[in-house]
Parts: structure tokens; sequence; C-alpha cells
């Protein structure tokens, strides 16, 4: 049965999930964050009040006449899960570990009121796998949005094994009330997006590693030869070298084919923290991090 979608769960205070949460409560949604410590959630806030008031990261349906402040007011930000009681729809965005994630399923399922839907924003972690771990498995779906969530205006959908019909339709409502629309895809670690994108961005690695070209050259290519707003490794940066990593470890393991074995170049920059804009170096350097 059809539920109406008021209030939003946001689980991970990261950038998709500040991300996710700005569009949400710019939409007019209740939304409820929850991530580990007060002091990331303070920063997610922090980062969520300048992105509404100076970055003009303004979503699809914003209020345009609403303040940073009182979109706030619909933001709240939580270290417990039991926040989540009356939720009626829940992103979740924490990293891409299985022990992770399963973990957060574990509290879910402990917290939320059995109509609610689970959306997994995951970059290649099978939605039937995490959907395994619940009650309710027609009640989840993959939800890969891309960043920076408020601009982008279509999402990744996936469909698991169990997930019904009714709960592709209750995604799509909850996603249009915020401007976006949903292609959906077959659940397969990777989906579409990332099983072709995670190869793009390795082999380019591999290039770099093997001194084909220089990082700039190689992101020059995709930008001026085949139109992309953005090259391979630029995105690496922008997605975060240990999110790359994981999300091509994953794969590897998933369907065991040589061809999503990490570059060595890529795992020696994350051992060596150099994770892209979050860290302020990855391929390129940046003023700041992000």
């Amino acid at each position: 049965m059809t539920n109406q979608i008021n209030r939003i769960g946001v689980i991970g205070a990261g950038v998709m999930g500040v991300g996710v949460a700005q569009s949400a409560a710019q939409a007019g949604y209740q939304v409820t964050v929850i991530d580990v410590s007060q002091e990331i959630l303070d920063k997610a806030k922090q980062i969520l009040y300048t992105n509404l008031r100076f970055h003009g990261l303004v979503s699809k349906k914003a209020q345009s006449d609403e303040t940073p402040e009182q979109v706030l007011e619909r933001v709240h930000f939580s270290t417990s899960y039991e926040g989540l009681h009356n939720v009626d729809f829940v992103v979740e965005n924490v990293t891409e570990n299985w022990d992770i994630k399963k973990s957060v399923y574990v509290e879910l399922e402990r917290n939320c009121p059995s109509h609610a839907v689970y959306a997994v924003n995951t970059s290649a972690i099978s939605i039937t796998r995490v959907a395994a771990l619940t009650n309710r498995q027609e009640q989840v779906l993959g939800m890969h949005f891309m960043n920076p969530v408020p601009l982008k205006d279509t999402v990744e959908s996936i469909r698991a094994f169990h997930t019904s019909q009714d709960t592709i339709e209750q995604a799509a409502r909850f996603l249009a009330k915020m401007g976006k629309r949903q292609i959906v895809v077959n659940d397969m670690p990777g989906f579409v997006s990332n099983r072709v994108l995670m190869l793009t961005i390795n082999e380019a690695v591999e290039l770099l590693r093997d001194g084909v070209a220089t990082a700039q050259d190689i992101d020059d290519i995709f930008t001026s030869c085949f139109g992309h707003p953005m090259g391979p490794l630029a995105t690496a940066d922008l997605i975060g070298l240990d999110t790359i990593l994981f999300s091509i470890e994953v794969l590897y393991d998933s369907y065991a084919d040589s061809k999503f074995r990490p570059s060595p170049l890529l795992k020696k920059l994350v051992d060596a923290g150099r994770l892209g804009k979050k860290s302020g170096h990855g391929f390129f350097k940046y003023a700041g991090n992000i």
C-alpha cells in the first residue's frame, strides 16, 4: 500500500548525505540526519548552511522565497537512530564498506516504522544483498545520487530482486518533489554508471602510472575531444580516491574479473592520504579542502 512521504531519514553526514538532506529540506520534507558523532554533525550543519547561503547550490524544487535559516529548521541532526521512529523514507549514504553498511541496517530495522522505504545510496554494492539484511526486502531499492546532489536532476535507481513496483513508484514521487527523475536499472554490482565509470577511472590511473601522459593531458583528451565536462582523474578527485578504491574493490570481488583489479597507483595514493578534493590533493592540487 502506498504511503505518503513527509519525513526523511538521511544516514551519513558526508558530502552525499549533506546534498540529499539539502535537496529534501528545500523541497519541503522534514529531514533527520544521523551520523556517529556530534562533531561530524556540527560540521555537516555548517556546510549545509554555507551551501544555502553562499554557494548558490539551489535544488530544482527549492522554495526560492525561503531563507537558509528557514530551510535549516526542517533539518534535524542526531547521533541516535531513535530519531527515525516516524520516518517514511530513508536514504543511506555510508561508506562503501560492507561491515559498516551491515551494522547500519541492524539499527534501521530496530528503529524505523514498518512502512518506511530504504534507499541504498551506493556506488557498487549489491542492493539485493543489502535488502537481505532486512525484513522488508520489497521496500528496499538502490538510489545512486550524483555529486553535487542539489544540481543533478537525474538519479540512477536500482531494482533489487524483491523490490516492489510500489516502492519504485514511491521513490519516483520522492525524487519528483525535489525536481529529479529516476532511471531504473536492474541490480548488478556497479549498476550502469559505476560499472563503466570505475573501469574508466582505473584505466586512466594506469595510463598515468605507465607514463603515457600527464594527469592534465589525460583529462584534456576527455574534455576537449569527447566533450565531457570533467575528465576521469578530476572526477576521481571529486568523488574521493578512497571511495573509488572501495568501489572498484567491490567490483573486483563481485565479478572475480581481472579487468576490475585496482591500479597499484590508486592504492598508493589512498595509503598516502591523497584522497582528492577533500584532502586538498589527489591527482591534482586544490587551493582548499572541501
